[in-house]
């Protein structure tokens, strides 16, 4: 029987790479997307005890300016967040201040979004700059 490595951070602590292979241009971070679902085991009650301090958290970060956009996930297991911020450390604290994160109920996938640097090339005729 394997034992498991427990120096390996889980698939959820890991945060996607922002190094691009040498010589290729990265985007400037404008916002992290932050993607929650429920973690394994917890269930609906006890998600649904913290809403209401969960909902009104959320709307003072919308109207603060933090969350730009929010959606439900298409499977209805979570929800979507875009945060205006730079970034990934941000977007943690952001995340880590709210009822739900506070009570360890949700996985947080955090992914620091940019321009789309292809377009780049319609306005000066050649590989996009940074």
């Amino acid at each position: 029987m394997n034992k498991p490595n427990v120096l390996e951070p889980n698939a959820t602590d890991q945060l996607p790479s922002t190094q691009a292979p040498s010589g290729v241009p990265t985007p400037k971070t404008t916002e992290v997307m932050v993607i929650l679902t429920a973690k394994q085991g917890v269930e609906r009650h006890q998600i649904m005890k913290v809403m209401p301090a969960e909902i009104r958290s959320t709307v003072k970060l919308y109207l603060d300016g933090k969350i730009r956009q929010w959606y439900s996930k298409g499977d209805g297991r979570g929800v979507i967040f875009l945060l205006d911020v730079q970034t990934v450390d941000e977007a943690h604290a952001i995340m880590d201040a709210l009822p739900l994160s506070k009570e360890n109920l949700m996985d947080h996938e955090y992914i620091p979004v940019g321009p789309l640097l292809p377009l780049a090339i319609l306005i000066d005729g050649g590989p996009a700059q940074q």
